[in-house]
């Protein structure tokens, strides 16, 4: 047998002897494993915590810098091409001015 092989049937052995222990129940836990908790597992109520703890933080974003509806105090608009306002022409291009149209109410503004 050559060297290589021999290393092999060791290896394998080893794997075997290693698979007979598992398979007859005799788990042997050394010092390191006895005193520490696994590092990976997290409680699931830990877990739960801290979600509730990242939906409290999360708040409405404020209404300062942020375009507000004068009639119902709305922040979602829709936006389109004001075609009666010219901004520049470039090119031949001409580019228009926006109009900015509440979703609840319909208010237009510009």
């Amino acid at each position: 047998m050559s060297e290589f092989e021999k290393k092999v049937l060791e290896f394998l052995e080893t794997i075997n002897k290693k698979l007979d222990i598992l398979i007859g129940g005799e788990i042997k836990l050394t010092s390191e494993q006895k005193d520490s908790p696994s590092e990976g597992y997290v409680k699931p109520s830990a877990v739960v915590e801290r979600q509730d703890e990242e939906e409290r933080q999360q708040d409405k974003p404020s209404v300062d810098g942020r375009r507000v509806c004068p009639d119902c105090n709305g922040t979602d608009f829709r936006t389109e091409e004001d075609r009666e306002k010219v901004v520049f022409q470039q090119g031949g291009m001409k580019m228009y001015a926006k109009k900015y149209i509440c979703k609840k109410c319909g208010k237009t503004t510009y």
